[in-house]
C-alpha cells in the first residue's frame, strides 16, 4: 500500500514541476527584445531574466513572429508574452505584470517623403503599415485609418516603408531613436499614443506566480536596476519625458 503511494507521489512530482514552468514568448523588437547569435538581449529580456530568478520561477524563453507569440499567450496554458502594450482591447484577455517600460508610439516616414502629416486626421490620407495583431493595428483601427497594410513582422513593415510600398508606420519612440542612431533614413511625424509595456500572461498562470513576478519587478524598479537597464540600452532619456 505504501509502495503504491510513493510511486504515485513520484509520478506526480515532475508533472507539478512542469506545470509551474512559464513559457515566455516574444518577438525581435530592439532595444527591448532581440537576438545576437544564439543570445537573447534587450532591456525587457534582462528584466525578465532577473525577475524570474528573484521570483524563483522556472521558465523558458523563445523569440518568434509577433502574431504567433501573442496567439500562444492567449490560447496556451502557462504562456506569457512580452513586451506587450497594455491597452483596453487586451485588458481582460490576460493577467498583467508591469511596467517593463513606458513609451510613446509615433508614426514615422522615410526621410524626405511627401507623406508628412501634422495630425492624426491628416495621416489617414496615407498608406500605413504595421504588424498583424500588433497593438498598433488596434490603434490604427480605433482611429479610423482606412488603408492599413499588414505584414508578418516589424522588419518587413520597415522594408515596405523604405521601398515606398507604404507611406507611414507606427513604432515605439524608443525604437525610432535606436533606428536613427543606427543611421536609418527615417523621420517621426505624429504621436499616436503613450503606452505601458508589460508582460501579458495566459489566465491559466496562477495568481500566486503573477504576484511573485510583480513583486520581483517592483523590486527591480525600486532598487534602480530597471533604470540602469534603460541606461544600458539607450532608453533612459525617453523614460524622463
Amino acid at each position: 500500500m505504501m509502495r503504491t503511494f510513493y510511486l504515485l507521489l513520484a509520478a506526480l512530482i515532475p508533472i507539478t514541476a512542469e506545470a509551474a514552468e512559464i513559457k515566455m514568448v516574444t518577438e525581435a523588437y530592439p532595444p527591448f527584445n532581440y537576438r545576437e547569435g544564439d543570445t537573447y538581449k534587450g532591456s525587457s529580456v534582462e528584466q525578465i531574466e532577473l525577475l524570474m530568478k528573484h521570483a524563483g520561477i522556472e521558465y523558458t524563453m523563445e523569440m518568434m513572429p509577433w502574431a504567433r507569440a501573442i496567439f500562444l499567450a492567449e490560447n496556451q496554458e502557462m504562456h506569457c508574452v512580452f513586451t506587450t502594450v497594455h491597452n483596453k482591447e487586451r485588458h481582460g484577455r490576460f493577467k498583467w505584470v508591469e511596467p517593463l517600460l513606458t513609451s510613446r508610439t509615433v508614426l514615422i516616414r522615410k526621410a524626405g517623403s511627401q507623406a508628412d502629416p501634422k495630425t492624426i486626421d491628416e495621416a489617414k490620407a496615407f498608406r500605413v503599415g504595421t504588424q498583424r495583431d500588433d497593438f498598433t493595428q488596434t490603434i490604427l483601427e480605433e482611429n479610423g485609418f482606412p488603408r492599413i497594410d499588414l505584414a508578418a513582422d516589424l522588419q518587413l513593415t520597415l522594408k515596405k516603408l523604405m521601398t515606398g510600398r507604404i507611406d507611414l508606420m507606427p513604432i515605439s519612440s524608443k525604437y525610432y531613436d535606436r533606428l536613427k542612431r543606427e543611421g536609418e533614413p527615417i523621420e517621426a511625424t505624429v504621436v499616436l499614443a503613450e503606452d505601458i509595456y508589460s508582460i501579458a500572461c495566459n489566465p491559466s498562470v496562477p495568481d500566486e506566480l503573477i504576484d511573485r513576478m510583480q513583486t520581483s519587478l517592483d523590486r527591480l524598479v525600486a532598487d534602480g536596476t530597471q533604470a540602469n537597464l534603460f541606461e544600458k540600452y539607450g532608453l533612459a532619456s525617453d523614460q524622463q519625458e
